[in-house]
């Protein structure tokens, strides 16, 4: 089965989301948020590169966790990856109910949309890996298509190039501004509340580029392909997220109403109110049609995700034996229909809106995210001293990452910060609103106490580091390690480079 496991990231954290960032932080302020949360992303990213280079084992960073920190701190980060899959899941559906608001602003039929959209996921999945496989191909191929032509289309249409020749420049940078005053708040504390507004918005783009950590234990040669996979993603954020909110920043005012999510009918991402702005006909609907099968990839891919890492939870005895039940092929139905059933959770965007609804969920995502983020640089870190204690050279290993153990640390410490602080909007005088603290800080309140609870029932210390196991699986892991062909020419050449993060699974 072939996946593009970075390209299954890019979906509507960055095409819809953005609309929030930038109308509560303005073009400097979401530029510097992605800037500063995509340091955090690549710092993460290079701790877990080393430990799954060295230890390609299925499971990734949970198992990593189960033998360098203790199986309660495995427990808790299995929960929470499969509660961030799992909740990730109705926050897709809701976004493609405000993508199709676009062409219908009748809200009262969003319950149509989502159904259909869940439908379509649920049957892609029930179809067993190898179609999930093809549809993924096909929507991550669009998906990268997709973003790579708005960034250039965005460049000419700020250089004049569009069909009104309006020249843009760096005008909304000047006029409504390069910051917004958040809430009203005069000052530097408004604009910087207005750039840490953005902080939990960015990370819900950025969530799941981990996933490659999952995907370790199935890749052809992980020792080879997973570190090329990990320096690349440097490309990646510089290119999608920084490229693309930087040219979002220079299209669309941040005080455009069309912005505005809450209000359930704002149903243009930047891209399409840039598009339309510049007085292309008929691309705008192209687009969004693009940008809804982005939302329609992630949401297939959060259901693949989050029904396996319950599969791994039950077949690590930490979740009921029943889900392990499967078809003939191993398809573990039973998983993907428990997951499946909270994706209903998204009908509450008939009600409330879809992007209020989007706005929770993404919220609830976010925070699960950066916990994940979290429990990998801890990982990290405890990896790193085991390494020290027990005498390994680390410059034997199969990738070493920069300004280490730094880096780490520098992650560990700035995910607490966003998880601590990412409401703060809601104890600003008159904002209180109940249903966006619970969304932000429950995952924050269950993680200590899914730790708690497993210590109590492992009753396990935390493994010193002269204890940790950096032998098992080796012999295992180094006997499936081969160099591959050089490419023959440049045309293939190229094609390796393109396709580099392709991994080719056994299932």
């Amino acid at each position: 089965m072939l996946i593009y496991v970075y390209e299954g990231v890019i979906g509507t954290g960055l095409f819809l989301g953005t609309a929030n960032a930038l109308r509560h932080g303005g073009p400097v302020g979401m530029l510097l948020g992605y800037i500063t949360v995509g340091t955090v992303c690549w710092a993460t990213m290079i701790s877990l590169g080393e430990m799954v280079a060295y230890l390609p084992i299925s499971g990734g960073h949970i198992k990593l966790a189960e033998r360098f920190v203790n199986p309660a701190f495995s427990f808790t980060m299995g929960w929470n990856y499969w509660y961030n899959w799992t909740i990730i899941l109705p926050a897709e559906l809701s976004a493609a109910a405000v993508l199709i608001n676009y062409w219908n602003q009748d809200t009262q039929l969003n319950y149509a949309w989502i159904t259909i959209c869940l439908l379509v996921v649920v049957a892609i999945n029930l179809c067993g890996a190898g179609v999930y496989g093809e549809a993924e191909f096909i929507f991550a191929s669009i998906k990268v298509l997709t973003i790579t032509g708005l960034i250039i289309l965005g460049i000419v249409i700020d250089l004049g190039g569009g069909p009104n020749h309006d020249r843009l420049g760096f005008r909304y940078w000047k006029n409504p501004g390069p910051f917004v005053q958040y809430d009203g708040i005069a000052g530097n504390t408004g604009k910087f509340l207005g750039w840490w507004a953005v902080i939990t918005q960015a990370a819900f783009s950025f969530i799941g580029t981990e996933i490659v950590a999952i995907a370790a234990g199935e890749a052809k040669n992980p020792r080879r392909n997973l570190p090329k996979a990990i320096k690349r993603v440097y490309v990646r954020i510089l290119l999608f997220y920084i490229g693309g909110t930087f040219v979002i920043g220079l299209l669309v005012p941040s005080n455009d109403p069309q912005l505005d999510l809450g209000t359930g009918t704002a149903a243009s991402s930047p891209f399409v109110i840039a598009i339309q702005n510049a007085g292309i006909k008929g691309l705008p609907s192209l687009i969004n049609a693009c940008l809804l099968t982005s939302a329609w990839s992630a949401a297939s891919s959060d259901l693949y995700t989050s029904s396996r890492a319950l599969y791994g939870l039950a077949l690590s005895h930490n979740a009921p034996q029943f889900l392990l039940r499967t078809t003939r092929r191993g398809l573990p139905y039973i998983c993907l229909l428990v997951c499946a059933s909270f994706s209903l959770l998204a009908f509450m965007g008939v009600s409330s809106g879809a992007g209020t609804v989007f706005n929770w969920f993404s919220n609830m995502t976010s925070i699960a995210g950066l916990l994940t983020w979290f429990g990998i640089n801890l990982t990290y870190i405890r990896f790193h001293k085991g390494l020290k204690a027990q005498g390994f050279d680390r410059r034997k290993l199969p990738y070493i990452g920069p300004l280490q153990p730094y880096a780490s640390w520098y992650a560990l410490f700035m995910t607490v910060l966003f998880c601590v602080f990412s409401g703060f909007d809601v104890f600003l005088k008159g904002e209180w609103d109940t249903a966006t603290f619970v969304t932000t800080y429950l995952p924050l309140a269950l993680f200590p106490v899914l730790y708690v609870g497993a210590k109590m029932y492992y009753r396990q210390p935390i493994i010193k580091p002269q204890d940790m196991d950096f032998i098992s699986n080796i012999a295992e892991i180094e006997a499936e390690d081969y160099d591959e062909p050089p490419p023959k020419n440049k045309l293939e050449a190229f094609w390796q480079w393109l396709t580099q993060d392709v991994f080719v699974f056994r299932s």
